[in-house]
């Protein structure tokens, strides 16, 4: 079971979209593979141990890099593409997941990012990484 926690700025957005994730997992059998919870960022230290990766809507791109730079985070924060966090498909976002705990394991780098990935606000992609670059 891999736990997510989705953070927005104050909670109200990703709290919404968190719910409509959680209502998709069931709908596509994934109930036994993936958890998801919201919750403002400002509230992320206090949760961070619960969860297996921390996705970040776009927007909270500086308060990340913020966080890390006074903070030595030891769960994956990744900060969620611009186009995906308007779509949010689960089973993409599940696929991003796996690949990233992945990366994570073997890099250890924070936040947690694709190759080539590094600014968050120039990727275009609606769909998971994997299914875009490596089909």
């Amino acid at each position: 079971m891999i736990r997510v926690l989705l953070c927005c700025g104050g909670g109200f957005s990703s709290s919404y979209v968190a719910e409509r994730m959680k209502k998709e997992i069931i709908a596509k059998n994934l109930s036994n593979q993936l958890e998801m919870e919201f919750s403002p960022f400002s509230l992320v230290l206090e949760k961070i141990d619960d969860f297996d990766i921390i996705i970040c809507c776009p927007h909270l791109n500086i308060y990340v890099k913020q966080l890390l730079e006074k903070t030595d985070v030891q769960v994956p924060i990744y900060i969620l593409p611009p186009r995906m966090y308007g779509n949010m498909e689960i089973e993409e976002i599940y696929q991003d997941v796996i690949d990233l705990l992945e990366i994570y394991q073997q890099t250890h780098m924070n936040p947690v990012h694709f190759p080539g990935e590094e600014n968050v606000l120039k990727i275009t992609r609606q769909k998971a990484y994997k299914h875009v670059y490596q089909k």
